[in-house]
C-alpha cells in the first residue's frame, strides 16, 4: 500500500464520530461466537435474492404510534426514488444519501439477473430499524426479516446498511 492509499479506520473513525455526538460511553460492538450466516448449498446463479435496508421508507411510516420503530417493506416493482435517512447517525459532512442505489441497490440486483448472476430477486425489500438494543435486533426485528423473506420465497438475503 502507497502512502495515501491506507485503508478507512472505520470502527475507529466511528467511535470518534459518537463520542464528538457527546455520548458518554462508547458504543458496544456485537461480537458472538456463533453466527446464523451459511454459506449457500448452491450457486448464486441459482439463488432468489432478497433486500435489506436499515434506511427509512419515506416519512417515517415505520413508526407506530408511540415512535417505535419497526421493521417494514415494500415491493421491488415498485421502490421509492428515496427513503428517509435524516433520522439515522452518520457522517452528513462527508457523504450523503441522494444515491439510494448504494443502499437499496434493486436496479444493480435486477441487472445481475438479467445477465443471469443470481435467479432473480424476492419481491419485497425489507426495512430493519437502526436501533442501539441488540436485544430488540436479535429478539424482535431479526425474526420478523426472516420470516418475511421466506414468505417471498428469498433463498439469500443481501444485507445494504446505509
Amino acid at each position: 500500500m502507497t502512502q495515501g492509499q491506507e485503508p478507512v479506520r472505520y470502527m475507529d473513525r466511528t467511535r470518534d464520530y459518537y463520542r464528538a455526538l457527546g455520548y458518554a460511553t462508547d458504543y458496544v460492538w456485537a461480537s458472538y461466537e456463533d453466527v446464523p450466516f451459511v454459506r449457500p448449498s448452491r450457486p448464486l446463479a441459482a439463488l432468489r435474492i432478497g433486500l435489506v435496508t436499515t434506511a427509512s421508507p419515506p416519512g417515517l411510516s415505520n413508526r407506530d404510534r408511540r415512535g417505535i420503530r419497526h421493521v417494514w417493506s415494500g415491493p421491488v416493482a415498485e421502490p421509492p426514488r428515496e427513503l428517509f435517512t435524516d433520522n439515522l447517525a452518520w457522517d452528513k459532512e462527508s457523504t450523503h444519501t441522494r444515491d439510494r442505489e448504494s443502499f437499496l441497490p434493486i436496479e444493480t440486483a435486477a441487472a445481475l439477473a438479467e445477465e443471469g448472476r443470481i435467479a432473480g430477486l424476492a419481491a419485497h425489500f425489507h426495512g430493519v430499524p437502526t436501533e442501539y438494543s441488540q436485544r430488540k435486533t436479535l429478539a424482535e426485528d431479526a425474526p420478523q426479516v426472516l420470516a418475511r423473506l421466506r414468505d417471498d420465497g428469498a433463498d439469500a438475503a443481501l444485507l445494504c446498511p446505509l
